[in-house]
Parts: structure tokens; sequence; C-alpha cells
């Protein structure tokens, strides 16, 4: 069978998002799918990675995206007054008035490419992945004209999103877009696949009149191959990925500045607020507190396997954070190292963390519990029994990207049955 994969987020662009993509265009093949991938030739995207290779396997399209570019408006306008203030919010105007999200413009290329591809090479499902949430529109498109089986893979909630101000009515406008196109998701896709338990139980609110399966992200353990930890002097707390929206370093930092810890380095990989910035040094952590810029993807996966323990944040974000479950979860199973997980404790990454044994759970805004959970990391360090976070055969098996992929590939070969 021919599957067509349509996606915003594909190398070389950088980021976490690119992963499922990748991975599902990179090990469909080996299960008998023909995999075509229609992405955008520049996407635009704030970070580029030079590492991950498009899949040797898989046919890779390409049409033009005429969006925006990514900024980091919040850095842009840091410190900023008056007229340059103005002039700079003026400037993104035009990402603000696009709906469901600035990404729409794509559409107007990807739209006529899809379709195209679908006829050309007889596809026999399109699957469209999001974010961003208007990359659905090509596959209702596309099973319009075509009438090929349509798959709606959901990395995020497609109406509510945790790291959204909603307090904000540009932001609330863009939500009630938003819920329009995951109504048309709940009416034309044929399945919509969801990449978290609470994902699923949205679209199932929304009465679909296809059918929902849930299908995690994966554990990437091959891609931490020839890296190593090597002990150091010093314990390192390493977190990698971008800061936007709700997610919030101040209470980590403030719990490690009040633990009093001398030989413990905080290590933030990835953009980081110029306000945080500020206010982390407000803090007077030193050399505790290491900041370090965008680096590709096979460098950070390094620098996570090269520490003592690895920090995750997800926000609490009046309940929003409660089913997240995101790539990075897996990513820092993968890489075996101690997790200070700083999320919702009653949520679906604190349960996984608690299932595999992976790590300790503190709330993401509790000081107290955050501070004690450095300083129980700190002293099993010392003690010499903190070791790696080795997963068990089975969970490794059933956490496994190859895992997810097989449940896809038999998911798409019963629509083309």
């Amino acid at each position: 069978m021919k599957v067509l994969l349509v996606t915003m987020y594909f190398p070389p662009s950088g980021g976490g998002g690119v992963q499922r993509p990748l991975k599902f265009a990179t090990h469909l093949p080996a299960h008998g799918i023909e995999t075509h991938v229609l992405a955008p030739d520049d996407a635009k995207w704030i970070h580029s990675d030079p590492d991950p290779v498009p899949p040797t396997q898989a046919w890779i399209h390409r049409a033009r995206y005429l969006g925006p570019r990514a900024r980091k408006l919040a850095d842009e306008l840091h410190g900023r007054r008056g007229l340059d203030r103005l002039s700079r919010q003026a400037r993104s105007l035009s990402r603000r008035v696009l709906v469901p999200d600035e990404n729409v413009a794509w559409n107007l290329t990807a739209i006529p490419a899809a379709v195209r591809i679908a006829r050309a090479e007889g596809i026999d499902v399109v699957i469209t992945t999001s974010p961003p949430n208007s990359v659905h529109l090509i596959g209702a498109a596309v099973k319009r004209v075509t009438g090929a089986p349509w798959v709606a893979d959901l990395r995020d909630s497609i109406a509510e999103h945790p790291h959204r101000r909603v307090e904000r009515a540009s932001v609330r406008a863009k939500e009630k877009v938003s819920a329009s196109v995951a109504r048309l998701v709940a009416r034309q896709a044929d399945v919509i696949v969801a990449a978290t338990a609470a994902i699923a139980d949205e679209a199932q609110s929304l009465e679909p009149a296809g059918i929902i399966a849930t299908i995690l992200n994966g554990a990437d353990f091959d891609d931490f191959a020839g890296l190593e930890y090597r002990p150091g002097d010093r314990f390192r707390l390493t977190h990698t990925g971008s800061f936007f929206g709700k997610r919030d370093p101040r209470p980590f930092l403030t719990a490690l500045a009040e633990s009093g810890l001398v030989d413990v380095v905080a290590r933030f990989v990835g953009d980081f607020r110029a306000a945080d910035r500020e206010w982390a040094e407000s803090l007077g952590l030193g050399d505790r507190l290491e900041l370090h810029p965008y680096v590709a993807r096979r460098e950070a996966l390094a620098l996570q396997r090269d520490s003592e323990a690895l920090l995750l944040l997800i926000p609490e974000a009046g309940g929003r954070g409660q089913g997240v479950l995101s790539g990075k979860v897996f990513e820092y199973l993968a890489a075996e190292r101690p997790i200070l997980a700083a999320v919702p404790p009653g949520g679906a990454a604190a349960e996984l963390i608690r299932e595999t044994g992976a790590g300790v759970v503190a709330a993401p805004d509790d000081v107290q519990a955050l501070r004690e959970a450095i300083e129980e990391l700190h002293s099993r360090w010392a003690g010499g029994t903190l070791d790696g976070t080795r997963l068990s055969a089975d969970d490794r098996e059933q956490l496994g990207r190859g895992a997810r992929v097989e449940e896809l590939a038999e998911l798409l070969r019963s629509l083309a049955r």
C-alpha cells in the first residue's frame, strides 16, 4: 500500500516536533508501506538541524512555503519601550491575524501538491500530523478530491494548548477557529490518531464520525548508541528544549538557590527567554547555572546522556498540563538517566515516570517539593547510589518507537483493505 504523510516539521527543520513524523517516515517502509512525505521547501522555522537526514526509503516531496518566518517575539520585545516596541509588534501583526495559525498560507501550495501526489502515485491513505492545526485542512481537501481515506494525527490538543495564554483576546480568537478545525477533523477524518490519552478523550468529546486510536510517542533507544555517561565532579542537572508560553523555569531555579548546594549545576540547552535569564541572574546562582544555545539534536542527546540527572518541565497551565505526554518524556526515558520531573503530580507524565521508576516527581510550581527533589537526587549521587535508569526489557519493548510504528502500520493496512 501507499501513504502520503503531510507534515510542517521535517528535516532540515530542527526541534522536537520533527521526530514523530520523521520516525514514522523512516520505519513505515520496513512494514511494506510505500511512504511519501510532503513537507515545506523551507518552513522558515527558528532552528535548523543538519544531523537528521530524510529517510532514504521514503519519497520526499516539497511544496513552497508562503507563510511568515517564525520569530521569538517575547525576546524581541523584552526591554523595549515606546515606538520601538510598537513598531516591532506591528511587524508581527501578519502572524497574529492568520487563523487558525500562522502556517495556514502553506495550504495554498500544499493542497494542490498533495492532490497531485495522491493522484500520480495512487495513494491509498493520506496522513496529516499536527501541529500546526492548519495542516489538517490539507487532509480534508485530499479526501474530498480523491476519495482517499484520511488519518488526522494529533500530537497536541487540537482545540486547546497548554502553553497558550488564553487570557489574551487574540489567542482566544485563534482557539475559536482551532475549535472549528477540530470539528472538521471530527466530521471528515476516517481515523483520528492521538499522541496521548487526554488528546483522545478530547477528540472523543467531539463525537467523531470515524474511529479514534491512541498511538503514543516512542523512545528511540538507538539514537543514543555510542553516547556515554562520564561521572562528573559536580551534579549536572540538564534540561534540553526551548521555553515558550507557560513553561516556567523560575520555581525550579528558586528551589536550586534555596538548596544551597554549591556542587549542583543546572544546564539549560536551547532557547531561554531573555526575561527568565535576567531573573535567574538576580538569584546569584553564579556558576551553578549554565545557559547553552540551541544545538543540533545529536549534541543535545549527548548532553542528556552525559548528565547526572535530567530536568523535565511541564506546566500545570490551569489543568491543561495534566494530559501532556510529550516526545521529550520518551526522549529522556531513552537517555536512561534519572529524571527530576517537575510536572503535574497527577498527570500522565508523572504516572509514566513512576511506573518505570525513572525518577522523582514534584509539582512544577512547588518550590519546597522541587528543592526536596533536588536534595534527594543529590544525596543519592553523593552517596554513590544514583545509578542510571536502564529500563526493563519489557518497558523498552513497550515504549520503543518500533512498537508505535507497528501500531500505525496495522491501522493503515486496515483502512486500505
